[in-house]
C-alpha cells in the first residue's frame, strides 16, 4: 500500500508517533488509508450538508477495514459570484482545486481517496485531480436541491435570474419578484436544473467513477446517505486492489461520458471541462469529435433551463443509467466500459425507463442529434459552443447585426436599458480565460434577455462561458479569445454575423482585407492585476479550445 511509506518500517516510529497522537491504533498502521476530499462550507447551498456526507463516507470505510481521514477543499458558488468580479474567481478555483489535492494526498501518501464536491467548478477540479493523481478514487456529491413551487408551478434558481428581466418589463410586480426569491432555492444542493454542477455530476457517473445515482438522488434524500455509505465501502476495496483511475478510463468511457452529455442536453461547460480532465488523463481529444458524438447521439432530456423537467424528474425516471440503456439500444453506449463497481451492462440491464416523458425512448427522441454543438468559422477559428438543445429553432440559422460590448457590465447595462432589439447579437468579449481573466460565466445578461423576451429574435456571443442555466442563443467559449487577438476582437459594431447551427458555423460577414486593416489598428488590453492570483492565471491558462488549463510549461513574469 501506498501509505507504507508513511508508516511501516524503524524509521516511521516519529511518523507513527505523530498518527497515534490522532488516535489512530497499531492495528489500523495495517489498514488502507483512505483521504477524504470534503469540499464543504457555509456559503454554498449545495455543500452546507457535506459534513452529513462525509460522515457516512468514514461509516462505510470503517465498515470495511479501512481508516478515513477527511481533509476540506474550497469551492465557490457560482449563483453568489455571479455578475460581479468575483465570477473572475469561478473557474481559476478550478485549478486551484485540483492543486490543493494533489499537494495534499501526495504529502500524505493516501492508499485512496473519496471526492465529495457538488458544484459548478468543485466537480471538474477534483476529476483533474483523480487524473493526475492516478490512484484508486471514487466520488460521491452532495446530489440536487429538490425544485420550488410558487403559485403551483415549479421553480428554480434560473426562474428568479430571468424574473429580473420581466420585472424591468413590467410583466411582474416587486411582490412576486420576492416570493419567487423566496421559493424558488427551497433546499440544500445543487441547483435543481441540467445547469453545470449537476450535468458534471450525472457525467462522473456516466464516466465510471461514481456509483448509480450519484447525479441525480435529491440532497435531502436518506438514499443519498446510503449511497455516500457505499461508496465509502468501495473505496476500501479499490485501495486493496490498487485499482487506479487509469484502469477505470479509457477513450470508452470518454466516448459514454459524452454519449449522455449530448443525451441530456447538458451545460455548455461540460466541454471545458471534459477537455480539462481528458488533457490530466493524457488522452488525445478535439472539438470534431464532439460533434461526431453528437451528430449520432439522441437528445433524449429536456432538462430545466432547454424544458419543464429538473433533476427530480430524471431520478425518479431512472436516472443515470435507465438514459445509458436507452443510447444502449443504439449501440451508442460501450457496455463493456469499466466503472468503479463492475461494467457499464452490469448497470444497464438493472436499469428501466420509468417516465418516457422525462427520458424519452430512443425511437422518440427530441432531436436526432445531441444537445450541444461546436461551431467553427472565421469569428471562431478554433471553435464555439452553443447548447444547441436550448436553443429555438427560429435562430437555428439567422444574420443579425453586431452589438460590441468590451465587458458583461457594459452589455448588462445596455439589456437592462432597453437598448438591444430584435435582430441584434449581442458581443461580449475580453471575457476569456485570459482576458477576463477568469471567463467569467454569462448568466445575468443571458437571463435578463431571456426576461425581456428577446431569447428567440437575438443571440449572445462571447469569448466567456455561460451558466448551465443559460438557454437561448448563447454561443460561448469563442477561440482564440479576444485578449489573444482572435477575430472576436475585430468586430464593429453593426458588422453582420451568421450563425447557422445546423452547418455549424459562425461567420463574420466582412471582407477579409477590411478584417486585416482592423488588425493592423488593434492593439491587446493593458492588464492591471498587479499582486493578484488572477494574474499568475491570465498568464499561464491556455486557451478555452483546450479546457482553459494551465499551460505548466509557461515562464511566468512577475511585475
Amino acid at each position: 500500500m501506498r501509505s507504507d511509506s508513511l508508516k511501516k518500517g524503524l524509521e516511521r516510529a516519529p511518523h507513527r508517533s505523530l498518527l497515534k497522537s490522532l488516535g489512530i491504533s497499531d492495528d489500523d498502521m495495517n489498514k488502507p488509508f483512505i483521504g477524504i476530499a470534503n469540499s464543504f462550507n457555509e456559503i454554498v447551498p449545495g455543500h452546507m450538508h457535506l459534513e452529513r456526507i462525509a460522515r457516512a463516507v468514514k461509516e462505510g470505510i470503517y465498515a470495511s477495514g479501512g481508516v478515513p481521514f477527511e481533509f476540506n477543499v474550497i469551492g465557490i458558488c457560482d449563483g453568489l459570484a455571479m455578475g460581479h468580479t468575483g465570477m473572475k474567481y469561478s473557474l481559476p478555483s478550478r485549478e486551484v482545486i485540483a492543486d490543493s489535492i494533489e499537494l495534499m494526498v501526495q504529502a500524505h501518501q493516501f492508499d485512496a481517496v473519496v471526492f465529495i464536491p457538488n458544484c459548478d467548478k468543485i466537480v471538474p477540479g477534483m476529476l483533474m485531480a483523480a487524473a493526475r493523481l492516478d490512484i484508486p478514487a471514487i466520488f460521491i456529491s452532495g446530489g440536487p436541491m429538490l425544485t420550488g413551487r410558487t403559485n403551483l408551478a415549479e421553480t428554480d434558481l434560473i426562474t428568479v435570474f430571468e424574473a429580473v428581466g420581466r420585472a424591468v418589463k413590467g410583466e411582474i410586480s416587486s411582490e412576486e419578484l420576492l416570493e419567487l426569491e423566496n421559493t424558488a432555492c427551497p433546499t440544500c444542493g445543487s441547483c435543481s436544473g441540467m445547469f453545470t454542477a449537476n450535468s458534471m455530476n450525472c457525467l462522473t457517473e456516466a464516466i465510471g467513477l461514481a456509483l448509480p445515482g450519484n447525479g441525480t438522488v435529491p440532497a435531502v434524500y436518506s438514499e443519498r446517505i446510503r449511497l455516500a455509505r457505499e461508496t465509502g465501502k468501495i473505496s476500501v476495496k479499490l485501495a486493496l486492489e490498487n485499482k487506479k483511475v487509469s484502469e477505470i478510463i479509457d477513450e470508452k468511457s470518454i466516448e459514454n461520458a459524452l454519449a449522455v452529455d449530448m443525451a441530456l442536453g447538458c451545460s455548455t461547460n461540460t466541454v471545458l471541462h471534459l477537455l480539462a480532465f481528458i488533457h490530466e488523463l493524457g488522452l488525445q481529444f478535439s472539438l470534431e469529435k464532439i460533434n461526431e458524438v453528437s451528430d449520432r447521439t439522441p437528445n433524449l432530456c429536456r432538462i430545466s433551463p432547454a424544458g419543464k423537467h429538473h433533476i427530480f424528474d430524471l431520478y425518479e425516471a431512472g436516472g443515470i443509467s435507465a438514459v445509458m440503456m436507452e443510447l444502449s439500444k443504439r449501440n451508442l453506449i460501450h457496455l463493456d466500459a469499466k466503472t468503479v463497481e463492475g461494467t457499464v451492462k452490469e448497470r444497464t440491464a438493472v436499469a428501466k425507463n420509468k417516465n418516457t416523458q422525462v427520458i424519452r425512448p430512443i425511437e422518440n427522441p427530441y432531436s436526432q442529434t445531441g444537445g450541444l454543438t461546436i461551431l467553427f468559422g472565421n469569428l471562431a477559428p478554433e471553435g464555439a459552443v452553443v447548447k444547441s438543445a436550448a436553443v429555438d429553432k427560429s435562430v437555428w440559422k439567422r444574420k443579425l447585426k453586431a452589438r460590441v460590448f468590451n465587458s458583461e457590465e457594459e452589455a448588462i447595462e445596455a439589456i437592462l436599458n432597453r437598448k438591444i432589439q430584435k435582430g441584434d447579437a449581442v458581443i461580449i468579449r475580453y471575457e476569456g480565460p485570459k482576458g477576463g481573466p477568469g471567463m467569467r460565466e454569462m448568466l445575468q445578461p443571458t437571463s435578463a434577455i431571456c426576461g425581456l423576451g428577446l431569447d428567440k429574435d437575438t443571440a449572445l456571443i462571447t469569448d466567456g462561458r455561460f451558466s448551465g442555466g443559460t438557454r437561448g442563443a448563447a454561443i460561448g467559449h469563442v477561440s482564440p479569445e479576444a485578449a489573444e487577438g482572435g477575430p472576436i476582437a475585430l468586430v464593429e459594431e453593426g458588422d453582420e454575423i451568421l450563425i447557422d447551427i445546423e452547418e455549424k458555423r459562425l461567420e463574420l460577414l466582412v471582407d477579409d482585407k477590411v478584417l486585416e486593416e482592423r488588425r493592423k489598428n488593434w492593439t491587446p488590453p493593458k492588464m492591471t492585476l498587479k499582486n493578484s492570483y488572477l494574474s499568475l492565471y491570465s498568464q499561464l491558462v491556455s486557451s478555452a479550445s483546450r479546457g482553459a488549463v494551465i499551460d505548466r510549461r509557461k515562464k511566468v513574469k512577475f511585475e
